[in-house]
């Protein structure tokens, strides 16, 4: 790209994916001005503000953009003072005012791990898995006042392994690909080629966040593949749960379990009329429908 090219560019955002699209934008040629992200945690500091640190790009660590719902004018003053030409949100979860999504002149990107319109939200990996979806992928958008209601920039979708969790799905398609996508999108706004696709109504659902502890407690009421779906979209983070001879379990490691049942120690789960067995391999859950699910891992 010749210097002409090179656009301002804001980061919004946090964590080792915010960083890896930072330095792939700065590869790219194109001209960071500032990144916005977290105050550091104790002595860490995000891996965004790390990284652009070492490059003596100028880092915003913001506790807060807003207070009562209007935007706070020192920090709306700081955002300008790099005046950029394209914010580029790449992993944030602080809610952004308007005054800064609309400030560029060509508006801002985001990346969010669904297919919009599905699985609108913050846990939208884990909520992929929970309904046993068999496609899943990330999508860019062009942000607006909605949650994760802009119009499509561009989407990348995968195939789901029946064992996926979101670790593996994470770690194999939406951090590699979606930083690569995130730089390929950049590219097009540079060029002037990028799409604007409004979002379709039909099949849009908005997931809630899993901050919620009970939200992970596992409801025995259900086939055993929705019982694993619910295990392995749970796993690792935040952890499915259950009641095991008295003490709160957390499981991971979930598949289905198709062999002739085993011998083993039983041991009772609160709310599953069938006890858990527990063998060699792991323990055994038995779903309404009879089926088994295996977990390999459990953790108190």
């Amino acid at each position: 790209q010749s210097l002409l090219d090179r656009m301002r560019v804001a980061i919004i955002g946090q964590s080792m994916f915010a960083g890896e699209v930072y330095k792939q934008l700065m590869k790219d040629g194109h001209k960071v001005v500032g990144v916005f992200t977290v105050p550091d945690q104790g002595t860490r500091e995000d891996p965004l503000a790390s990284m652009a640190a070492a490059d003596d790009v100028k880092v915003f660590k913001f506790k807060s953009w807003r207070k009562k719902g209007v935007i706070l004018p020192e920090v709306l003053e700081q955002y300008l003072s790099v005046d950029p030409e394209l914010n580029v949100m790449p992993f944030c979860s602080q809610f952004i005012p308007m005054e800064v999504i609309n400030h560029p002149k060509n508006k801002s990107i985001c990346y969010h791990p669904s297919i919009l319109p599905r699985h609108r939200g913050a846990s939208s990996i884990n909520w992929t898995l929970m309904c046993g979806d068999k496609k899943g992928g990330f999508s860019i958008f062009w942000a607006d006042d909605g949650l994760d209601t802009g119009p499509i920039l561009l989407q990348r979708e995968v195939d789901i392994d029946p064992n996926d969790t979101v670790d593996t799905l994470y770690n194999r398609f939406m951090y590699p690909e979606g930083i690569k996508a995130m730089a390929e999108a950049v590219c097009m706004v540079v060029n002037g080629n990028a799409p604007v696709i409004p979002q379709p109504t039909e099949g849009a659902t908005y997931d809630p966040m899993l901050n919620k502890h009970e939200l992970c407690k596992i409801n025995w009421d259900q086939p055993a593949e929705n019982i694993h779906n619910f295990i392995r979209g749970l796993d690792s983070s935040p952890g499915a749960w259950m009641i095991m001879d008295g003490k709160e379990v957390k499981v991971f490691g979930s598949k289905m379990f198709t062999d002739s049942l085993v011998e083993g120690q039983e041991v009772e789960i609160e709310g599953l009329a069938t006890p858990g067995i527990i063998h060699k391999d792991g323990l055994l859950l038995t779903g309404s429908d009879g089926k088994k699910v295996k977990c390999c891992s459990l953790k108190c």
